[in-house]
Protein backbone atom coordinates (compact mmCIF):
# COMPACT_ATOMS: atom_id res chain seq x y z
CA UNK A 1 0.00 0.00 0.00
CA UNK A 2 1.22 3.74 -1.11
CA UNK A 3 2.28 5.66 1.84
CA UNK A 4 -0.13 8.80 2.36
CA UNK A 5 2.80 10.87 3.48
CA UNK A 6 5.70 11.95 0.75
CA UNK A 7 9.40 12.67 1.29
CA UNK A 8 10.05 16.22 -0.20
CA UNK A 9 13.11 17.73 -0.50
CA UNK A 10 13.41 21.75 -0.77
CA UNK A 11 16.50 24.17 -0.76
CA UNK A 12 16.59 26.37 2.14
CA UNK A 13 18.63 29.32 2.31
CA UNK A 14 21.38 27.18 0.43
CA UNK A 15 20.91 24.28 2.38
CA UNK A 16 18.63 21.66 1.71
CA UNK A 17 16.56 19.91 3.53
CA UNK A 18 13.23 17.67 3.22
CA UNK A 19 9.70 17.62 4.72
CA UNK A 20 7.33 15.01 5.32
CA UNK A 21 3.80 15.83 4.35
CA UNK A 22 0.34 14.43 3.08
CA UNK A 23 -0.21 15.84 -0.22
CA UNK A 24 -3.41 17.80 0.67
CA UNK A 25 -0.76 19.78 3.41
CA UNK A 26 1.75 19.86 0.15
CA UNK A 27 -1.02 21.29 -2.04
CA UNK A 28 -2.37 23.97 0.63
CA UNK A 29 1.04 25.36 1.04
CA UNK A 30 1.71 25.94 -2.45
CA UNK A 31 -1.65 27.77 -2.77
CA UNK A 32 -0.76 29.52 0.24
CA UNK A 33 2.88 30.72 -1.57
CA UNK A 34 1.25 31.35 -4.36
CA UNK A 35 -1.14 34.12 -3.04
CA UNK A 36 1.82 35.52 -1.30
CA UNK A 37 3.62 35.79 -4.52
CA UNK A 38 6.46 33.42 -3.21
CA UNK A 39 7.94 29.69 -3.74
CA UNK A 40 7.08 26.89 -1.45
CA UNK A 41 10.84 27.06 -0.31
CA UNK A 42 10.53 30.58 0.84
CA UNK A 43 7.43 30.07 2.64
CA UNK A 44 8.72 27.10 4.41
CA UNK A 45 11.91 29.30 5.04
CA UNK A 46 9.73 31.82 6.73
CA UNK A 47 7.85 29.02 8.45
CA UNK A 48 11.41 27.20 9.92
CA UNK A 49 12.57 30.86 11.36
CA UNK A 50 9.35 31.70 13.24
CA UNK A 51 8.34 27.50 14.60
CA UNK A 52 8.04 26.71 18.26
CA UNK A 53 8.37 22.97 17.60
CA UNK A 54 11.49 21.07 16.72
CA UNK A 55 9.64 19.12 13.65
CA UNK A 56 9.93 21.15 10.56
CA UNK A 57 6.75 19.07 8.64
CA UNK A 58 4.63 19.44 11.79
CA UNK A 59 5.45 23.51 12.10
CA UNK A 60 4.20 23.20 8.43
CA UNK A 61 0.87 21.40 9.10
CA UNK A 62 0.41 23.93 11.98
CA UNK A 63 0.80 26.72 9.81
CA UNK A 64 -1.91 25.15 7.05
CA UNK A 65 -4.20 24.59 9.62
CA UNK A 66 -3.81 28.23 11.45
CA UNK A 67 -3.90 29.90 8.09
CA UNK A 68 -7.15 28.17 6.59
CA UNK A 69 -8.79 28.58 10.62
CA UNK A 70 -7.99 32.35 10.33
CA UNK A 71 -9.71 32.19 7.02
CA UNK A 72 -13.14 31.13 8.39
CA UNK A 73 -12.85 32.86 11.48
CA UNK A 74 -12.71 36.05 9.15
CA UNK A 75 -15.56 35.02 7.71
CA UNK A 76 -17.35 34.26 10.41
CA UNK A 77 -17.18 37.57 11.37
CA UNK A 78 -18.05 39.41 8.64
CA UNK A 79 -21.28 41.04 8.33
CA UNK A 80 -24.47 38.84 7.63
CA UNK A 81 -25.10 40.23 4.27
CA UNK A 82 -21.49 38.52 3.31
CA UNK A 83 -21.89 35.53 4.97
CA UNK A 84 -24.69 34.72 2.96
CA UNK A 85 -23.07 35.91 -0.36
CA UNK A 86 -20.41 33.55 0.27
CA UNK A 87 -22.47 30.74 1.17
CA UNK A 88 -25.00 31.09 -2.02
CA UNK A 89 -21.37 31.44 -4.23
CA UNK A 90 -20.27 28.15 -2.57
CA UNK A 91 -23.48 26.23 -2.91
CA UNK A 92 -23.63 27.46 -6.39
CA UNK A 93 -20.36 25.92 -7.11
CA UNK A 94 -21.20 22.50 -5.53
CA UNK A 95 -23.75 22.07 -8.03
Amino acid sequence: MKSLVAKRSVVIAGHKTSVSLEDGFWKSLKEIANKRDMTPADLIGEIKSERQHGNLSSAIRLFVLHFYRDQISVKQSAPPQQRDHARRSRHRRTR
